[in-house]
């Protein structure tokens, strides 16, 4: 790839890694991309090149990130409006305070009574319209500081319920306490929240262990390049 490619803009599909928040696959991008650079302007200072992405996954998620290049970078909003799939899994009866493994499970609940019917039955009953209050820690903006900052200083951040459309709700696996599934749902659902909403549904709690983004509208995981891929792609 050439470098007036970038600055051009471009769409990249890129597999996020496990333990990688979405930033630092940005960055690592961008400094590959400059680094790339060079040998396009010998013996001159490479130009810089935005980079950004199209929503925000979890570092404890993995899958499709969308990264925006150059003047491609002014439709990021337009990538974030599309509707996303996930899978993943959910562990019941236990919580942490942020609802996935980034935290230690802080209380546990019975879950002898929950049946099958019951699981499918509480997906059900969170999917539609709903208006959850998103977890504590995440990456939206409160009085200018990043929730998740607030949250592990230890202090409160005061987060608004927000309205959400849960289009599809599938349960594919259940080996309690597990439970897999599949969700496709509008911008700003918080699966972690979803993972809350559904232990509450079963008199229990729960909360997520695994999460993989496989769709952003009509762009799929099975497209996406690892970090690894890209570098050699922007090498040759």
């Amino acid at each position: 790839m050439k470098a007036e490619e970038f600055i051009a803009g471009k769409v990249l599909l890129i597999d996020k890694p496990y333990r990688w928040t979405s930033f630092d696959a940005v960055n690592k991008i961008r400094w590959l991309i400059r680094n790339a650079f060079k040998k396009d302007f010998p013996g001159q200072k490479p130009p810089a090149v935005k980079v950004g992405h199209a929503g925000t996954l979890d570092p404890l998620a993995t899958g499709l990130l969308i990264v925006c290049t150059g003047r491609e970078t002014k439709n990021i909003e337009k990538y974030q409006a599309l509707e996303k799939e996930y899978t993943g899994t959910f562990f019941l009866g236990a919580t942490t305070p942020c609802y996935d493994l980034e935290k230690p499970v802080d209380r546990e609940y019975p879950i002898a009574h929950i049946t099958g019917p019951m699981i499918r039955a509480a997906a059900k009953n969170v999917t539609g319209r709903q208006m959850p209050t998103p977890p504590i820690i995440l990456a939206v903006m409160v009085e200018g500081k990043r929730a998740y900052d607030i949250a592990r200083a230890g202090k409160t951040a005061e987060i608004a319920a927000r309205e959400i459309i849960i289009s599809a709700f599938d349960i594919t696996r259940i080996g309690l306490p597990e439970v897999d599934f599949r969700v496709v749902c509008s911008k700003g659902t918080y699966i972690r929240a979803l993972a809350r909403d559904f232990g509450r549904a079963l008199d229990s709690g729960a909360h997520l262990t695994a999460l993989c983004r496989a769709r952003i509208g009509n762009f799929r995981l099975e497209d996406a390049l690892s970090i690894e891929q890209f570098e050699k792609s922007v090498l040759f």
